[in-house]
């Protein structure tokens, strides 16, 4: 049996209620505009991973999704992204090794997880 390593995660999707909300959240945390902004779904490119945004949850009927972005100062990504209308559910703590971590929630309560390596 053979093995490769992994790419990373390049696709996360998140079912949203106030599509116009969302897409503000999700611009503040990735820094750039939506490449795809339609009705029925938003999509962002960053940093070679596609951001989906699905009114509803779209046809696969999503209810939940969590991917750890790892940003340069945590600190400001917590504020910034706050700002635009997230709330902190776990603060910025160190998690050992110097990696620290936080959990935010979206206006539609889906989980956003920031991680920094000191």
């Amino acid at each position: 049996m053979t093995s490769s390593s992994t790419q990373g995660i390049k696709t996360v999707l998140h079912p949203v209620s106030d599509l116009a909300q969302a897409k503000a959240v999700y611009a503040a945390l990735l820094g750039v505009a939506p490449q795809t902004d339609g009705p029925h779904y938003v999509g962002f490119e960053a940093a070679g991973q596609h951001i989906g945004l699905l009114p509803g949850g779209g046809p696969q009927g999503l209810t939940s999704s969590l991917a750890y972005w790892h940003v340069p100062d945590i600190e400001a990504k917590v504020a910034e992204v706050t700002a635009a209308g997230a709330t902190v559910k776990e603060p910025v703590h160190d998690t050992g090794g110097g990696r620290l971590v936080a959990t935010l929630i979206d206006p539609d309560g889906n989980l956003l997880g920031l991680l920094q390596d000191r």
